[in-house]
């Protein structure tokens, strides 16, 4: 039972022209060039505002009703959770938890249980950097995400396995011969229902409806600090990431950090619209004008040069974008706003909207 919450070719040698006639034909090709760069590239350098200054929101779906199984009782047996692999029985106080995916390490966490053990992030630090140092001292790396070490994990010796399908569903056999394993579908969007999941594993149910209740409340403050729902609905904020290897991401509705803007009443443009998935969409460097809105946060994974962070910033586009001309391009950190995804980075991100967006 659950129940609801909310080779450059060689040329032939070409005969001589006089210095004059040289001229004129550079001179057209600069002038054609010229043309051919403004009707190539569309409005890629245009506003991304309607005729009216502003701009238009993306079509964002309502996000998900989170159910909630019933508590269990904690009596030192056992309960059933219903996972994306079917239903599991996991111990009902489970001690010796591994968690092999963000998303996992930050539900622990908030709830209160420190894992054994967990896969690292592709981070200097190894856990994101967010997350409470103090916390993270005991844990065990069992490997990088998507590719634990089994072996280590066993040497733990878990009585629980928290992890998603996208991660870790082709090993999912191996791991349960290890502990009980609950998976989620995958990771990212539907993170309120994973959290959920993650709650009904380690029996902290009414822990998770507190964290969740505490995560709302905090979110409406916010919003009244950017003026209340209707300026909060008014107000335009595209995530942009500058990724190493791929071009600059724009993020949708259904994504994560979509998510929580959506807990404020803002969110992305209209941009977005159409995103595969609803998650992205995808700019080069001469299209990063689509990314302006009221405010734009924008992070990087990877160097700052081969992520092309410092040439577009640096770049004419970038700075007459409406966002950075009025003081709202925030650079913010990738791994809390991006990588992290739970109540503890969502929490970390409602704070930094209100120091760094509301106004004082």
């Amino acid at each position: 039972m659950t129940r609801p919450t909310h080779p450059a070719k060689t040329r032939s040698p070409r005969p001589a022209r006089s210095r004059a006639t040289g001229r004129a034909a550079a001179a057209a090709v600069a002038a054609g060039a010229l043309l051919l760069t403004a009707c190539g590239s569309g409005d890629s350098g245009a506003s991304a505002a309607g005729p009216d200054g502003t701009f238009k929101a993306a079509k964002c779906p309502a996000q998900p009703t989170t159910t909630w199984p019933e508590p269990a009782p904690k009596g030192g047996g056992s309960h059933p959770v219903r996972t994306a692999m079917g239903e599991v029985t996991v111990p009902d106080a489970p001690r010796r938890v591994v968690v092999l995916d963000t998303a996992e390490l930050d539900s622990a966490l908030t709830l209160g249980v420190t894992p054994v053990g967990a896969t690292r992030s592709d981070v200097a630090s190894g856990f994101l950097d967010y997350l409470p140092k103090d916390k993270l001292a005991g844990i065990k790396d069992v490997g990088k995400i998507g590719t634990p070490n089994l072996e280590a994990v066993a040497a733990l010796k878990p009585d629980l396995i928290l992890t998603n399908k996208v991660r870790d569903g082709q090993r999912y056999a191996e791991l349960t011969k290890i502990a009980p394993t609950v998976m989620t579908e995958t990771t990212g969007y539907p993170w309120k229902q994973n959290f959920a999941v993650h709650a009904a594993a380690l029996n902290r149910i009414p822990e998770a409806e507190r964290a969740v209740a505490a995560y709302r409340t905090h979110a409406e403050r916010v919003t009244r600090a950017l003026g209340g729902p209707a300026k909060a609905r008014g107000l335009r904020t595209n995530v942009v990431r500058f990724v190493e290897g791929a071009d600059t991401r724009i993020y949708g509705c259904q994504s994560y950090i979509g998510t929580v803007l959506d807990d404020l009443g803002t969110g992305p443009t209209a941009v977005v619209d159409g995103a595969q998935n609803g998650l992205m969409v995808e700019v080069g460097p001469e299209q990063i004008a689509k990314a302006d809105a009221d405010a734009v946060f924008y992070s990087t994974y990877g160097s700052p040069e081969k992520s092309k962070e410092a040439q577009i910033t640096a770049g004419p586009l970038w700075k007459n974008l409406r966002a950075v001309k009025n003081g709202r391009s925030l650079r913010v950190d990738d791994q809390l706003w991006i990588q992290g995804i739970g109540y503890t980075a969502a929490d970390k991100i409602l704070d930094e909207i209100q120091q760094r967006l509301a106004k004082k």
